[in-house]
């Protein structure tokens, strides 16, 4: 249930070209004058700005630099993505809490934030390190009436979103590693994780987990990620603001998902393959049984890396160990 201030936040954000009257927000919350007096001196506090003038009401400015439910949702150009924040300044994982509030029947749309996961996993149930207040931590309910099968899709197309953001918005220049990481100078600076409830033909939710590292700088990196890791940071040599960040990521996610919902995979598949890392180019695979260097092709519909076999027939690899950075053999 939505609280009693973040209503009041609401209608100041849906009013804030014209002043509203306290005693219209009153009406409209059910709560004295008084009260209303008392939750905005809050907001102030909170490093709202709120401008009183007598006999006109109150109209709100801005809002404090962090992140919120209020804060994203004010300026957001969605029409379902967002809707519903749920933020928190620490947890373990933002995707536990999705997964939670998908099985309680939280409505497609839904996102969790957090300001910092003590946490975080990644792919393969590693660990993602994810400091407070640096980067963006959220995951996302989704609800698709697609194939289980083809849920694959829905990490290739986020990825092809994040690119876009950090093109489009940041300008700078981003690759897609595959699968599901995104690298800026051979460095990772975000990662995806899809998770799935589903029945052979149905998909229950789709939780999509997104970490980007953002105004991180080297000494803010474990030592150990300090080779090969980034942020928009430090490749811009600025710092972002999050609220803003997420904004473009939500639109954008929107936008391409529900294209996708209703002209297919192709669009999604061909843009990725133009952002995709080392596609032409020769990589380093390794599987149980061998290894070998191949041309990385391009991507499959449902997910998979087109290379060629030892022997030179095109394969479809769903799993298998690649070295992206070998350096190729000198004669």
């Amino acid at each position: 249930m939505q609280s009693t201030r973040s209503k009041l936040i609401d209608l100041l954000e849906k009013n804030k070209e014209q002043y509203i009257s306290g005693q219209s927000l009153s009406e409209v919350l059910g709560i004295s004058r008084s009260a209303i007096w008392k939750h905005m001196n809050e907001l102030k506090k909170d490093g709202y700005i709120i401008e009183a003038k007598s006999n006109k009401g109150y109209r709100i400015i801005d809002f404090p630099n962090k992140l919120s439910e209020n804060t994203v949702k004010w300026g957001l150009r969605t029409k379902w993505l967002g809707k519903r924040i749920i933020h928190h300044e620490s947890i373990a994982s933002t995707q536990t809490i999705a997964h939670d509030e998908a099985r309680n029947n939280a409505p497609g749309g839904t996102i969790i934030i957090a300001d910092e996961q003590t946490k975080g996993r990644g792919r393969i149930a590693r660990n993602w390190d994810s400091s407070k207040g640096k980067g963006i931590w959220l995951s996302m309910i989704l609800r698709p009436e697609i194939q289980p099968h083809h849920a694959p899709q829905l990490t290739l197309l986020t990825a092809t979103v994040l690119a876009d953001v950090l093109s489009n918005y940041v300008d700078i220049n981003p690759k897609i590693k595959w699968p599901n990481d995104i690298l800026m100078n051979n460095k990772k600076m975000a990662g995806i994780l899809t998770e799935m409830q589903a029945e052979q033909d149905q998909i229950w939710y789709v939780i999509i987990g997104i970490g980007l590292n953002v105004n991180h700088s080297i000494d803010d990196l474990p030592e150990g990620l300090r080779n090969i890791a980034t942020s928009i940071k430090m490749e811009t040599s600025k710092e972002w603001l999050l609220k803003d960040l997420i904004q473009e990521i939500l639109v954008t996610f929107e936008r391409t998902y529900e294209d996708y919902l209703e002209n297919g995979f192709s669009e999604i598949k061909q843009k990725w393959e133009g952002y995709g890392f080392k596609i032409g180019q020769e990589i380093a695979i390794k599987t149980l049984k061998e290894e070998w260097k191949a041309p990385f092709l391009g991507i499959t519909d449902d997910g998979a890396l087109l290379t060629k076999s030892s022997s030179g027939e095109t394969i479809e690899l769903y799993s298998a160990e690649i070295d992206w950075f070998h350096q190729t053999d000198k004669s």
